[in-house]
């Protein structure tokens, strides 16, 4: 017998420890988890630089979530980018890299999806006007602008991915 499906995420409720006007945050983040990892469950990692009529890989996107998420949660800080974060960065545009699986970047996203609820809950909801520089050109964005950004990035992202995962595991090249 086949448990019933749950509702969204953003239909179960509060999520405990994340303030109110962050919880829409949260839930995005959480159904984008959700969806990837329900449809990259026995993706062949052979397929993870596939990419059909040209589009970005399924490898690609799965680095770049995991990228934006931990991008974001530094801006967030008011911290600038590390040395490594840039050299990550670089590397996305690549796919996956050398011998990475669909397990362990799916497995990546999802630690970066549990790094940013733990930031979310760190956050005081009088904090999310403060201005926060982004990028090397510390274009102005605030707070609540960066973590809005990271799950509507993330929630495209993972659109685009579902898309190209079902392409390219039917082949379709």
């Amino acid at each position: 017998m086949t448990a019933p499906a749950q509702p969204e995420v953003w239909l179960r409720g509060p999520l405990p420890g994340v303030p109110p006007l962050l919880q829409p945050v949260a839930h995005a983040l959480l159904q984008a988890r959700e969806e990837l990892e329900a449809a990259l469950h026995g993706f062949p990692d052979d397929l993870l630089a596939v990419r059909p009529a040209g589009v970005a890989s399924v490898g690609f996107h799965l680095r770049h979530l995991s990228g934006v998420l931990d991008r974001m949660q530094t801006y967030a800080r008011s911290e600038p980018l590390s040395p490594a974060q840039f050299a990550y960065l670089a590397a996305e545009t690549e796919g996956p890299g050398p011998g990475q699986t669909t397990r362990q970047l799916v497995a990546a996203f999802s630690d970066a999806v549990e790094s940013m609820l733990a930031l979310l809950g760190t956050l005081p909801e009088s904090n999310l006007p403060e201005f926060r520089p982004v990028g090397r050109q510390a274009l102005p964005s605030t707070v609540l602008g960066l973590l809005v950004h990271a799950a509507e990035h993330t929630t495209r992202h993972v659109g685009q991915l579902l898309v190209t995962a079902r392409v390219a595991r039917a082949g379709l090249q």
